[in-house]
């Protein structure tokens, strides 16, 4: 399983999540046990979400302060806010270049979200990496 095939599992997990209103470890466990995810990608994942919403806050302070000022944050649609929230993670937490994380976010949102979602994320994205000084 490669990196973008996991990165899609985290997203849908973090979307589920989102969906559901919930941060239950039994729901990320009964995910991951009813999905055909290789054994040893399983942890990383479930590291990687229990980690996302470890730090909900933080990330969605990250977006908040990077939307247009006409925007508010309860604006954004659940999938683009899961796509955000992972991306934000890889790129200040993770440490993972922001190149290789717009991209797949991008995707992402291509694959899953509105047609405008691409350009929007991008947009977020690029205000997140200039606000926080990363190269």
């Amino acid at each position: 399983m490669n990196k973008s095939v996991v990165r899609e599992e985290i997203f849908k997990l973090i979307y589920s999540l989102e969906v559901q209103k919930g941060e239950n470890l039994d729901q990320i466990n009964v995910y991951l046990e009813n999905s055909d995810i290789q054994e040893k990608n399983k942890e990383n994942i479930k590291d990687t979400v229990l980690k996302i919403i470890e730090l909900d806050s933080d990330l969605k302070a990250q977006i908040s302060k990077n939307l247009k000022s006409e925007w508010n944050i309860d604006r954004i649609s659940k999938i683009n806010m899961s796509i955000l929230k992972i991306a934000i993670y890889e790129i200040i937490y993770k440490k993972i270049p922001y190149k290789v994380v717009v991209n797949e976010a991008v995707e992402l949102a291509k694959k899953y979200g509105e047609e405008t979602s691409p350009s929007f994320i991008n947009g977020i994205l690029a205000s997140v990496i200039k606000d926080n000084n990363i190269t």
